[in-house]
This record gives structure tokens, sequence and C-alpha cells, in this order.
């Protein structure tokens, strides 16, 4: 087995890249050692004949699967982001210049999206050319819980799901299941808890013709998921189809329903100004291919660390749920009245020019 620093496990097996994500404690958040390690097999086994296609799950405490990824490693970025370091300009690169591999991987990437899939796990696996689910997926890009937005291509691939529905995932942060991650484009199929081992076992074990076998052989192993959202989905394209955050809250909150409702509450909860970034993040994004996407996400994340110094959001966000751990973060501006469309609007400002962007090479 070719072993990485122990968190990324890579080997090849029969005709199959496997990479299990192996930092437990940590639902197997991506630290920037194992942005580089997953870049550096994918590289070589992009290069490899003898490997076919490759497979990606995580791990859990007693072995395989049951956590995905939970994103990235947010205490190093309170860390870096509170002191400085440089790494964190590091970590945002490479791991956005890894999304943009996965997504343009030139062999079949099998992503089995296991239990907690959030954040930078979306990253590593929204790209994939099969992605499934099982009954116990909790999906979700709950950035703007932490001061922060969905990025690793977030704007890219939420602003695809169907209506108005990347708005209201990008904004609330709500976790959603097997059935509904597949009607909103976001996972292929379901792939049931008890089969995942032996399909696993298998990829390694058999022959395949090329890589297309390789997928037609897990994908023939799908089944249907029942989509529990069914019932708000007039709701989601009503609200959130709406000019502004103002305009969404408000006609939330005078509506008559107890989705509604909750809707509300848990907006008013999230940074007022990282709400109105992420609309505008999204309805750009539609417009938008995924490398410039991840140029305009790349811009973003920098001004979320580094544009107001001593105020970053995202910092303030990161203390009070995971460091502080006093859930009272203390927004600035405190409410989404109150945010100015000229704070939005410097979000949106690349602070390099075209030919010096961290991210120039994407295309």
């Amino acid at each position: 087995m070719m072993e990485m620093h122990g968190e990324v496990l890579a080997q090849v097996r029969g005709q199959v890249g496997l990479i299990t994500l192996n930092r437990p404690r940590a639902l197997n958040a991506l630290s920037l050692g194992m942005v580089r390690d997953l870049m550096a097999v994918l590289l070589a086994w992009q290069n490899d004949p003898a490997v076919l296609a490759v497979a990606i799950r995580g791990s859990n405490k007693e072995g395989p699967f049951g956590a995905f990824c939970a994103g990235g490693d947010i205490r190093f970025l309170h860390q870096a982001g509170s002191t400085g370091n440089p790494e964190i300009e590091d970590f945002f690169t490479e791991e956005y210049a890894l999304n943009h591999l996965i997504h343009n991987y030139t062999k079949p990437y099998i992503a089995f999206m296991d239990g907690i899939v959030m954040g930078g796990g979306m990253g590593i696996s929204q790209g994939a050319s099969l992605r499934l689910v099982t009954e116990r997926t909790k999906m979700a890009m709950p950035e703007t819980a932490i001061g922060l937005f969905p990025d690793v291509g977030g704007g890219y691939f939420l602003s695809r799901c169907p209506g108005h529905v990347g708005e209201w995932l990008a904004l609330t942060g709500d976790t959603i299941g097997a059935g509904d991650a597949i009607a909103f484009g976001l996972a292929d199929g379901c792939l049931p808890l008890d089969a995942q081992a032996a399909v696993w076992e298998a990829l390694g074990a058999q022959t395949f013709a090329d890589g297309a076998a390789v997928q037609a052989f897990v994908a023939a192993k799908m089944i249907a998921a029942d989509a529990q959202l069914k019932g708000v989905r007039g709701d989601i394209d009503q609200y959130f189809a709406l000019s502004g955050v103002p305009a969404i809250v408000a006609a939330l909150e005078a509506a008559n329903s107890e989705w509604a409702r909750a809707t509300a509450a848990t907006l008013r909860k999230r940074s007022p100004l990282m709400l109105h970034v992420v609309l505008e993040q999204i309805r750009r994004a539609r417009g938008m291919d995924l490398a410039s996407d991840l140029r305009m996400e790349r811009d973003m994340v920098r001004h979320c660390f580094f544009l107001r110094p001593g105020a970053s959001e995202t910092v303030e966000g990161i203390r009070a749920l995971a460091v502080d751990k006093d859930h009272s973060p203390r927004w600035n501006p405190a409410r989404i009245e109150d945010v100015s469309p000229e704070l939005v609007a410097s979000f949106f400002v690349s602070p390099w020019p075209t030919h010096a962007h961290p991210l120039a090479a994407l295309r």
C-alpha cells in the first residue's frame, strides 16, 4: 500500500486505484497534507495505463465507510487566519486545483459518499463520474454557519441544481439525504449500505475491459431512493427566486407555514454579510464554467480572511462554532438589513491581475 501521511491510503488493486480517507477522528476533514497527497496520487494514476478507474471512500473509527469527509480542516483555518500563516493561501489554491482535476479527470472517478459529505467533501466528490450516496448520507454545504461561503466549486454545482434549490442549500446550509441528493442532481444513485463493502472489494478483484466497464459494474448495483423534500420544492423555488436576502427573509417570516418560519429562523442565525455574498455568488456562477467559478471563489476566500483585518466573519464564525464553542458569533454587520451593497461587491473584486491569479492555469 502506498501510504502518505497515513491520512490518505492509496493502493492499486487489480486495475483500480483505491483511495481511503483515513482521518476518522476529524471525520476525514481535509488538511493541506491530504490535499497534496490526493493531488499527487490522482496525477500519477491518470498517467498510469494499468489504472482503469479510481474509487474513493472515507472511514470512521470502526473502519471503512461511515463518514466520507466533513470538509476542510476549520481549526487550521482559524489558526492560520488569526495568525497570518501563509499556508492558508496554499490550502485554498491547492484544494481548488484538486477540485478542478477531479471534475476533469480522464478516467472514471467513483465516489462512495457514505455518511457525512459536507464542504470540502463535496469538492472531492461532486466532480466524480459516479456519485454514490447511501441510506445514511448527510449532505450539506454549511459554510454560512461559519461566516464562509460554499466554496470548492459550490457556486458551480449548486447553481446547477433544479430551480432555486441551489440558493436554498447555499444560504441555509441545510442537510439533505440520499433521495434528495439524487433529485437535486448532486448524486447519481444510491448504493445500499449492505452492498458497499462487497462492491469495493470486487473493484480490486475483478477483471474489467476498460474504465467504462468498471463504472458500469458499480452503477448496476444502484437502487432508487425516495426524495423527502417533494412537498416543499415549490416553496423553495418561490422564496429563493426573490431578488435579495432581505426580500427572501421577509417573505419567509410573513408566510404561514412551519417550514417557512423554520427556514427564516435558520437564515437569521447565519452571517448576514455572507448570506448577501453567497446569493450573489450562486447567481453569478450560473453563467460561469467551473474554472471561472473556482477563480471567483479563490478571490472571495482571500477576502473572507483578509478584506477586513481583525474583522473576518470566517475567523469569528469558526471561533464560535468550533474553537470556543459558545455558538454566539458576533456577526458584523449584525443584521441582514444592515449589509451594504458596496461591502458585498468588494468580495467579487479580484486581488490579482488576471495573469497572476493563483488559478490562472485552470481551463
